[in-house]
């Protein structure tokens, strides 16, 4: 079987696709939830009721009123919409 040019473009194109998958797939990058006692309890919660409903509770110590701060480049904040905290952040394997 004889690779023709056009097979031969197709490969390439795969590669380079490829090259630019591998290179964009870095090691982790956001910060894991700590395991303290903290937040122990919504490791529970996550466990008995999801993700979006623990998510729920971590604008009570994480909020820019006297709480936790957010680093200046963080790219969401509670007033701009839900918290998806666990999207990003995710939790230690115990």
């Amino acid at each position: 079987m004889k690779l023709r040019k056009q097979d031969w473009i197709f490969i390439g194109i795969a590669a380079v696709v490829l090259a630019i998958f591998l290179a964009i797939s870095g090691e982790e990058k956001t910060h894991k939830v700590p395991l303290d006692d903290k937040h122990k309890p919504f490791y529970e919660i996550v466990k008995q009721s999801g993700k979006m409903e623990a998510d729920k509770g971590c604008p009570t110590c994480h909020n820019e009123q006297g709480g936790v701060p957010f680093p200046p480049k963080h790219p969401l904040k509670p007033k701009d919409g839900p918290m998806r905290c666990l999207f990003c952040h995710k939790l230690q394997k115990k």
